[in-house]
């Protein structure tokens, strides 16, 4: 049967499992049960605690139960900021430090231990780390990571964003590279063992599942394709595309980065049939169910780390990228602290005449001419004569660039590019930024020591043309249908596919053991169907995962178009 195409869904939601989703600090404490006890709400430091205490202590009081409240935060050790960070290599770095190592327990010299209350009371401990505390009842308390990193760009007044700095301005490098990645760990240590989540989105009227439908849920999740809320970035170069053709609306102008699965942000919507909604982070699913989800030998060389992203670049309207590589493995290890690097790939799903994208040293780029030509930019404000250095290609609709770890790169203005590419993605090595300020007069910080330092000077010139701008090549094909290995590279772990299908027509697929990731680049809609009978649709520009769980699927085409599906998978673990 013909099913009708759609347009782009940004709130993309499943139903809960076991369980409604329930709205407000009274409905939640009347889930609590009855006689004394120790209540910890655990989360991020960006929450508004206060709000989150006051509003919590009252729908407790109002229930007749006495509250008293305990906010570890006060109890964080006077050295815990700086204890926790990560040093730099070298100990001077201005811009990048490596992620973090510490745990949340480093946080206190010594975790208070909250004494029993009497009769029916409860006692409350907040902040990161409550968990600790020996609780009778766990819940935690969940802000989107879009929300701390919004907060510190804007530049709103400091609520303690950052980990062990209260009332401090909020900063974007300890917020990367210290504070997400202990609270990760620690989220997902005690992930098993949380009763309630809540969604505090609206702090004043909070969202939450129980602990057994949150897992109940994200264990019939990974048995079949599951979509992540998409939301868009501004930045300087910045364009339309988003804005104009899938109705975002831009924060600070334009639509520049489209996260549309990258994995340590993105998030996913549970919504019951009042419409109250969860959202929930993507990866729990990798630390609840990291063989269903990835396969049985990407999680054995990736352990719980969803290691692809994909990602629009949107300069349509907007300007060139800045000029960049990202680390080579060895360098992203040991300076870095990834276990893996930041390979990537740009798909061109639309673009303006003329467009370009810059990819690759010409053959006889002088390196310490470029070094020199980027300090006189960086010193003087000397335009930089960037195609002498690096070639420049027409961005053909379709066709994709790959851009191994230490390429150096850009989109040109006039582009949306479908970024494939490695997860890490907080080491951009930029050289040359095209002279651009901020709105403050400022210009972007630009490590190009470390770019340098990565560099790659050994393929250049036709070598670029032949190894990184591949052509189609078809790996299996039949009536209506076909599959395309469009980028493939010994040195990178993932290989990009394309699936082709006429209208009327389907292609049969397997996970084989391995997730898949499928964007609708081209056409009107397309449907997947899985083995055991779950249908998911999918329209332009959608983005969606295929557990390795599923197994056998197939997709179909909607409407009159020629579908074209931008398909990852891992190819070596």
């Amino acid at each position: 049967m013909q099913s009708a195409p759609r347009s782009y869904e940004p709130h993309p939601s499943y139903r809960p499992v076991d369980g409604p989703v329930i709205t407000g600090w009274p409905a939640a404490v009347a889930e609590l049960p009855a006689g004394p006890l120790v209540l910890s709400v655990d989360g991020p430091a960006a929450l508004d605690w206060e709000a989150l205490a006051d509003g919590l202590a009252a729908a407790a009081r109002s229930a007749g139960r006495a509250v008293e409240l305990l906010d570890v935060r006060g109890h964080h050790a006077p050295s815990a900021a700086e204890r926790i960070v990560a040093r730099p290599v070298p100990a001077d770095d201005p811009f990048f430090t490596p992620l973090s190592e510490a745990r949340i327990t480093d946080l206190f010299d010594s975790v208070p231990r909250p004494g029993r209350p009497v009769d029916d009371g409860i006692v409350v401990a907040f902040g990161p780390g409550a968990a600790l505390c020996e609780p009778d009842v766990l819940w935690y308390a969940d802000l989107p990571k879009r929300y701390a990193e919004a907060a510190v760009a804007q530049g709103e007044p400091p609520v303690g964003v950052n980990l062990g700095r209260p009332g401090e301005p909020g900063d974007l490098v300890r917020l990367f590279y210290t504070d997400w990645p202990i609270l990760d760990r620690h989220r997902d240590a005690i992930a098993g063992r949380i009763d309630r989540w809540f969604d505090m989105q609206d702090a004043a009227s909070p969202t939450s599942l129980a602990g057994a439908t949150l897992r109940g849920t994200l264990a019939h999740l990974v048995q079949g394709p599951v979509r992540t809320r998409p939301y868009f970035n501004s930045t300087p170069w910045g364009g339309q595309w988003a804005a104009s053709e899938l109705g975002f609306t831009p924060q600070a102008g334009n639509t520049a980065l489209g996260y549309e699965l990258i994995a340590p942000e993105a998030g996913i919507l549970v919504e019951d049939e009042s419409g109250a909604r969860v959202e929930i982070p993507f990866q729990l699913l990798c630390v609840r169910h990291p063989r269903d989800l990835l396969g049985e030998e990407v999680h054995r060389r990736f352990g719980t780390s969803f290691p692809i992203r994909f990602d629009y670049l949107d300069t349509m309207g907007g300007g060139n990228l800045s000029l960049h590589c990202h680390p080579q493995e060895q360098y992203m290890r040991e300076v870095f602290g990834w276990p893996y690097t930041q390979h990537e790939t740009y798909y061109v799903t639309a673009s303006e005449a003329g467009a370009q994208v810059l990819l690759g040293l010409t053959e006889h780029a002088d390196v310490d001419l470029m070094r020199r030509q980027v300090e006189d930019a960086i010193a003087n404000g000397t335009p930089m004569p960037v195609e002498d250095h690096v070639q420049t290609h027409p961005a053909t609709v379709g066709r994709l660039f790959m851009i191994p770890a230490g390429t150096p790169h850009a989109s040109g203005a006039g582009n949306l590019v479908l970024e494939v590419s490695a997860t890490p993605y907080l080491y951009s090595l930029r050289f040359y930024d095209w002279l651009r300020r901020d709105a403050a007069g400022a210009s972007r910080p630009l490590p190009y020591e470390h770019g340098f330092a990565n560099l790659d000077t050994s393929r250049r010139g036709e070598d670029v043309t032949k190894d990184l701008i591949q052509q189609p090549r078809t790996l299996r094909a039949g009536e209506g249908w076909r599959e395309e290995v469009v980028g493939a590279l010994p040195e990178m772990f993932y290989a990009v596919h394309r699936l082709v299908v006429s209208p009327d027509a389907d292609i049969a697929d397997d996970t084989a053991g391995r997730f898949h990731i499928l964007n609708l680049a081209a056409g009107q809609g397309a449907v997947i169907e899985t083995r055991d009978g779950r249908t998911h649709s999918l329209a332009f520009a959608e983005t969606i995962t295929v557990p390795a769980a599923v197994g056998p699927y197939r997709v179909r085409s909607v409407g009159t178009e020629e579908v074209h599906l931008v398909k990852a998978l891992v190819v070596e673990p």
